[in-house]
């Protein structure tokens, strides 16, 4: 069932402050920290209001979704199947699809969002900026609007792993006598076994975030990780998980097949040179669970193309495509050749 958080002054929609860390009212500026909120209203009462915002600028599939009305403008409004936070499109009202956080798809943890949406696109404004050769639709506000909160869910896994790695090293030492240089190599069989527990390696599980980009937004800041409450979810986008923890072990597997084989390389040391010749891994999943990490996400299309903008949510790490414009770098490369021939050409003066 879909549900909306009300202010308890006043009565309108409350929204989770990312830079105050607690739930805010914009009507009447009221504060409340979340679990105090939970704590005097329990579940917030169910309401009959779904709003949907298509950040990742894509259609939804007509054959899952479900069509609601929002309670606060009686728009008609659409939801796939994976979102379980969104916003209006209409009147801008936070809205929780309730059954989407529940049972095997309620998660675990949470870290809020640290950065709020004034920030967010402050800082992509200084990221296009520095581009010299950005082109300008991508600070336009139309664009600028587009920005938006998402909660991406995630798989965190605690494993063990154990590596027997066998290695031939070299050492080659030279000496001189007289007029005669003598080289030595040593051989030398390395052997090591070495073990290491591994903490909340994060795996996301959506199919709309790309792999390698999700990855690359890491490290989050585990001290700060929240057990999960909804209020949390309030004012931003959220989904619940396309693949389910088992799905994603073969990829978690190989991040730590690599960390340890890493750690256990890098254990030998002093040899000139090192080949290894055999590396037994051995993993154990000792324990995962499902929360959801924040990013914000500007989706935006320049000459056919799509550029992804995406910003960690808590430590400000950004992700992104930087398109080139043409004309830009037509100028550019027209100014650099002029000031190059003015150069020579006095150059040229100076020697006459």
């Amino acid at each position: 069932m879909p549900i909306t958080y009300k202010c308890p002054s006043c009565g309108s929609a409350i929204m989770f402050d990312g830079t105050s860390q607690k739930l805010s009212c914009s009507s009447c500026g009221l504060e409340m920290p979340v679990q105090d909120y939970e704590q005097m209203f329990g579940r917030f009462t169910e309401e009959e209001t779904v709003e949907y915002t298509n950040s990742f600028n894509e259609e939804p599939d007509m054959m899952n979704v479900k069509t609601y009305y929002c309670q606060s403008c009686g728009a008609e409004l659409m939801s796939d199947e994976y979102s379980s936070a969104v916003m209006c499109s209409f009147c801008g009202n936070p809205s929780l699809v309730e059954d989407r956080l529940q049972g095997a798809y309620k998660p675990k943890l949470i870290i809020p969002f640290k950065i709020n949406k004034e920030q967010a696109r402050e800082i992509y404004m200084n990221w296009a900026k520095k581009g010299k050769l950005t082109p300008s639709e991508l600070t336009s506000q139309s664009t600028i609007e587009k920005i938006s909160g998402l909660y991406v869910p995630f798989w965190l896994y605690d494993y063990n792993a154990r590596s027997n790695m066998s290695v031939n090293a070299k050492r080659i030492r030279t000496t001189r006598r007289g007029d005669v240089e003598y080289t030595y190599t040593d051989h030398f069989y390395v052997y090591r076994d070495v073990e290491a527990d591994f903490f909340k390696i994060p795996a996301d599980a959506s199919a709309k975030m790309n792999d390698d980009d999700m990855d690359k937004m890491e490290p989050y800041n585990y001290g700060e990780m929240q057990p999960f409450a909804m209020p949390y979810l309030s004012g931003y986008l959220s989904e619940r998980y396309n693949f389910t923890s088992d799905q994603m072990l073969q990829r978690v597997g190989a991040r730590v097949n690599k960390y340890i084989t890493e750690i256990t390389r890098n254990t030998i040391k002093g040899y000139g040179v090192v080949n290894v010749v055999n590396n037994q891994v051995r993993m154990n999943n000792t324990r995962y669970d499902y929360a959801l990490l924040p990013v914000w996400v500007l989706n935006c299309r320049y000459n056919g193309k799509e550029f992804k903008f995406m910003l960690n949510g808590q430590t400000g790490k950004i992700v992104a495509d930087r398109p080139i414009s043409k004309s830009k770098a037509f100028l550019w490369g027209f100014g650099i050749f002029t000031v190059l021939l003015l150069i020579m050409s006095l150059g040229g003066v100076l020697i006459w």
